[in-house]
């Protein structure tokens, strides 16, 4: 457990005791008391672990879907009736989720709120005031806001809730008073957050991890309270930039940000979610499967994978267009057309029957050996059946979107869970974040101008030409083509005014659905939870 434990102190049976909280009838019968643990300062930072513990639990997943799945950048049809899921993926692709549908990060966020109310309370108790204290408990504050942000992002208003011990139903906090509580928690946790960055504070967020955070809800806040707020949004990522810690990778290194073997030496990673094959936590999922979903079942040999991936997840047209200069190394994060072996020359070649090949083959010979080089098509075409978002059962349907392997396959390990940690808040993002308020009002400082902001990510990207301006168009491409498969296009889109557009099979352009419906089963839990307009 490499990386879980050593840069958390992660310890796996305490989140499991944590997590049993949520059955209020079970006996206490566990003798860890502040009298008992946590003592010192190792067993305070342990007993924030399960903090950590849930946040990992679903970020690859409930998070990762309705960010990426619900724009032009994901899609995840049906393949002869595999991944149908109840049309789990369809109704995220065509934006026509119910609350039946379990769209979004709602119940994720909660347990990592609850996890957090729990710890801030048993360390108020057990760690004497001072520095240190102050420090773990603006952490702890620091992840508490960041998961209110997802949910406020994805829900609008949620309920406010900080006080462990409090069952009581409570109703929704609009949205801006949901946003106005964010904004005062990171910004009273920046001054007693650890200034350092590195591997003393890896995984866990430091003075700039705020910072950032405070930058995306100031970009955001028109979308979020109506009103600008574009200098604030210049004066966060000013601090992030003048703190000197981070660079932006070189375009030799800027694929390895995303390797198995990443971590805190990555320049620009400002706060990064750890994963590790090895680590479990009891109550939660803490996997991230991005080889088994984007890597096709063709190339298992390619990248020496010990599992078969399964492949149904791929991009759409519309996104890939974005990435159109051949000198861009990000370009380099896709699987595209005819597919070699990793020498380059050595062509992926499947062997299978006409009837294997294409399903819908008519000659009499179907069941003839047929052996082909395996071709990955931009198109999803629902060749099967249409209404069930299917594609088909056969080479044909299993090679169609290209797959993107930025989060490069980990051949290591064993249990389809990879190594790769995930950046949430990167300093390229800041940069651009900081360009685009400019562009949106916002007053320029230290002499930046967007577009020499927008170079300064460019040219660690690309050979091509310095661009001599810039427009809110460009930087909203630029950002498509940085931060694909990250998590953060549908808070793009939306801020751009382009998430009710038409791609894929979607034509939705329902404006309420900027924002997912509270699910069902988080009202039959709390009674005092109203929905969301138009659901």
């Amino acid at each position: 457990m490499k990386k879980i434990l050593k840069y958390l102190g992660l310890p796996v049976l305490l989140a499991g005791l944590v997590w049993s909280c949520d059955d209020l009838e079970v006996p206490i019968t566990t003798q860890l008391t502040p009298e008992v643990f946590p003592q010192n300062s190792t067993q305070y930072i342990q007993t924030t672990g399960p903090v950590y513990a849930a946040f990992r639990g679903d970020f690859a997943f409930s998070w990762w879907w309705s960010q990426s799945l619900t724009t032009d950048e994901a899609i995840l049809p049906a393949r002869g009736g595999n991944w149908f899921d109840n049309r789990g993926y369809a109704c995220q692709h065509y934006h026509d989720w119910t609350p039946d549908n379990g769209v979004g990060p709602w119940d994720w966020a909660e347990k990592v709120i609850g996890t957090t109310n729990q710890t801030i309370s048993i360390l108020n108790t057990a760690m004497p005031t001072g520095a240190e204290k102050s420090t773990i408990m603006a952490e702890l504050k620091t992840m508490r806001a960041i998961s209110y942000f997802m949910m406020m992002d994805c829900y609008g208003g949620v309920p406010l809730d900080t006080v462990y011990g409090d069952f009581s139903s409570k109703p929704r906090s609009s949205r801006i008073e949901v946003f106005n509580f964010i904004e005062k928690e990171l910004k009273s946790a920046v001054p007693n957050l650890n200034p350092a960055s590195g591997i003393s504070t890896y995984g866990r967020p430091n003075k700039q991890t705020a910072n950032a955070m405070l930058a995306k809800l100031y970009l955001n806040a028109e979308v979020y309270t109506g009103t600008q707020r574009n200098n604030e949004c210049i004066a966060a990522c000013d601090a992030v930039i003048n703190s000197g810690l981070y660079t932006i990778e070189s375009r030799s290194t800027y694929l390895q940000m995303f390797y198995p073997n990443n971590g805190p030496a990555m320049k620009e990673f400002i706060f990064a979610v750890p994963f590790d094959p090895a680590a479990t936590s009891v109550g939660f999922n803490g996997q991230m499967y991005h080889a088994r979903y984007d890597v096709p079942r063709s190339e298992r040999a390619k990248f020496g994978l010990p599992f078969t991936p399964s492949a149904p997840r791929s991009t759409l047209p519309e996104f890939y267009a974005y990435f159109n200069d051949a000198t861009d190394i990000r370009n380099r994060q896709w699987l595209t057309g005819l597919q070699y072996m990793n020498d380059g020359v050595t062509p992926v070649m499947v062997t299978t029957t006409k009837k294997g090949y294409d399903q819908f083959y008519t000659g009499s010979d179907g069941g003839a050996a047929y052996t082909y080089q395996v071709n990955l098509t931009p198109d999803v075409v629902l060749r099967q059946n249409p209404a069930l978002f299917d594609c088909g059962n056969d080479e044909i349907a299993w090679n169609m979107g290209y797959r993107n392997i930025k989060f490069y396959p980990d051949a290591t390990s064993t249990n389809r869970n990879q190594n790769n940690d995930v950046p949430f808040l990167r300093y390229s993002d800041v940069i651009l974040m900081k360009a685009e308020a400019i562009l949106r009002g916002g007053s320029a400082t230290l002499g930046q101008t967007p577009v020499a902001l927008v170079n300064m990510v460019r040219s660690n990207r690309t050979t091509s030409a310095a661009w001599t301006g810039v427009t809110l168009e460009e930087i909203y491409q630029e950002r498509s083509r940085e931060f694909a498969w990250e998590a953060w296009h549908r808070n793009d889109m939306i801020r751009f005014g382009k998430y009710e557009g038409k791609w894929g099979f979607k034509t939705n352009a329902d404006t309420y659905r900027r924002i997912f419906p509270v699910p069902t089963y988080a009202r039959v839990l709390n009674p005092a939870l109203d929905q969301n307009p138009g659901y």
